[in-house]
């Protein structure tokens, strides 16, 4: 038998972060063409698309940030990299959190 390498955990969480990321800009994208329908046929405007579209930035510089993370032979540069990723990702949850909660606003409180 071979003996095969397993990845570290720095290159798992990395992974996970970098294919999360990838579909949480997709989930912003859909979401933002959503709320677009919503605004035209409720004749209302909102600030959360406009968030959401910050908030797929951070996500892809989230993602960017892991894949380089990923292809790095440092040691040293994948570990501040993935830093970035790490606090990127988190940040742009908060927000994501913050937005959804901004539009359960919006859709309960304003124009019923």
């Amino acid at each position: 038998m071979k003996n095969e390498e397993k990845p570290t955990l720095q290159e798992d969480v990395c992974v996970h972060i970098f294919t999360v990321s990838a579909a949480m800009v997709g989930v912003c994208l859909t979401v933002i063409g959503i709320i677009r329908i919503v605004i035209t046929m409720r004749n209302a405007d909102t600030l959360a698309d406009d968030f959401l579209a910050a908030d797929a930035v951070l996500f892809l510089v989230s993602c960017l940030a892991s894949y380089v993370a990923l292809r790095t032979r440092s040691v040293r540069r994948m570990h501040h990299v993935e830093r970035l990723a790490d606090v990127v990702f988190i940040i742009a949850l908060v927000i994501m959190v913050i937005v959804c909660g901004l539009i359960t606003y919006q859709i309960s409180f304003v124009n019923p």
